[in-house]
């Protein structure tokens, strides 16, 4: 049997009073019709599994029947398997965190996958999956999620068909939850970054951003995300195509930086521009602090917190790092493969 496909008990002539299904130990959860008559398997099924079934059934003249039945389920050619690249489970993120699910093979039935992956929070929130790779989806809600918020991520994909002859051989189960709400604005032609908690201001502080005498100099425009933090980093502009022996070339060592792109912007310490920090732009593309204030934006920084740029030409673009808030709601969920799926996401009962 095709684990893909359900299992169906039906009564002639009664009423289903129960049905267990097992399968190595476990049992396979199921839903019975509104009248008794039809249960059908819930979710896929393990592949390369037996499964044995018992059903009850009451005649109309109140005799109880079990039936027994076994069986088992293809052994797949090819699985599969997704892991989350964002968040981490049990991570404590920032408001603008979207999920990040990598799959270890190509999938081509995207909607069937879509329709096992579930998004539980604490409050009811709407959001959807968007596929960017035939390996990648990432899910958004509309608006920042709410600080304090609980998430679970249930990708129920043991069994799913992924694609001809390839079916999920694991499930992907996490939580997280959503920090306060951090939002920072760097203004690069008032040259500062202005820092709020919960909207509140907690700092302002001098910064000098892009230099902006070519594209590659220009910090991108936007919604970015933190997406990591790293104590130091080696800037080498031979990785964004300026090779050594270019009279640009550079390679710095960068302390205290925290990713916002993946075209090489930080915002980081940069004591030898401290000098132009609140009077003018002199950087490759990144946002430079003095070492205090980049040492303490680095501290309280959580992984998804907002970074908006303005005042520049080079816009980032929707997939350059996590930059998923570029793009406008009503296209971003047209991107999923299973429409049904762009919907309020409602916290869980009991």
């Amino acid at each position: 049997m095709r684990p893909d496909l359900p299992i169906t008990v039906q009564a002639v002539d009664g009423k289903i009073r129960n049905v267990t299904v097992t399968a190595k130990g476990r049992s396979v959860e199921g839903v019975l019709s509104e009248d008794g008559t039809v249960w059908r398997s819930r979710w896929t099924l393990a592949p390369g599994t037996a499964h044995q079934v018992a059903a009850t059934v009451q005649g109309r003249d109140g005799e109880q029947t079990t039936r027994r039945a076994s069986f088992i389920t293809l052994k797949p050619a090819q699985t599969v398997h997704a892991d989350a690249q964002a968040p981490s489970s049990g991570e404590k993120v920032g408001v603008g965190m979207p999920i990040i699910l990598n799959f270890n093979r190509p999938v081509y039935n995207q909607a069937e996958v879509e329709r096992a992956l579930q998004v539980k929070a604490s409050k009811t929130t709407e959001g959807a999956w968007r596929w960017t790779s035939r390996q990648e989806i990432v899910y958004r809600p509309r608006r920042y999620w709410t600080p304090g918020e609980q998430v679970t991520v249930n990708a129920r994909l043991t069994g799913v068909r992924a694609a001809k002859g390839t079916y999920g051989d694991r499930d992907l189960n996490f939580q997280f939850a959503v920090g306060d709400e951090v939002i920072s604005t760097v203004n690069t032609k008032a040259y500062t970054m202005t820092v709020k908690r919960n909207g509140k201001v907690t700092r302002k502080a001098p910064i000098s951003a892009g230099r902006a005498t070519k594209r590659a100099y220009t910090t991108t425009n936007g919604v970015h995300l933190t997406m990591s933090k790293e104590y130091k980093v080696v800037a080498d502009s031979a990785t964004v195509g300026i090779p050594k022996g270019d009279p640009e070339y550079y390679k710095l060592d960068l302390y205290w930086a925290i990713r916002i792109s993946n075209s090489g912007e930080y915002v980081h310490s940069a004591p030898w521009s401290v000098g132009d920090q609140g009077k003018r732009n002199v950087s490759h593309g990144c946002v430079n602090a003095s070492p205090k204030n980049a040492k303490w934006f680095y501290q309280q920084a959580q992984r998804g917190d907002v970074v908006i740029v303005t005042g520049t030409d080079r816009e980032l673009e929707w997939n350059n790092g996590w930059g998923f808030w570029q793009m406008p709601w009503e296209r971003w969920k047209k991107g999923g493969a299973a429409p049904e799926s762009a919907a309020p996401v409602q916290p869980p009962t009991g």
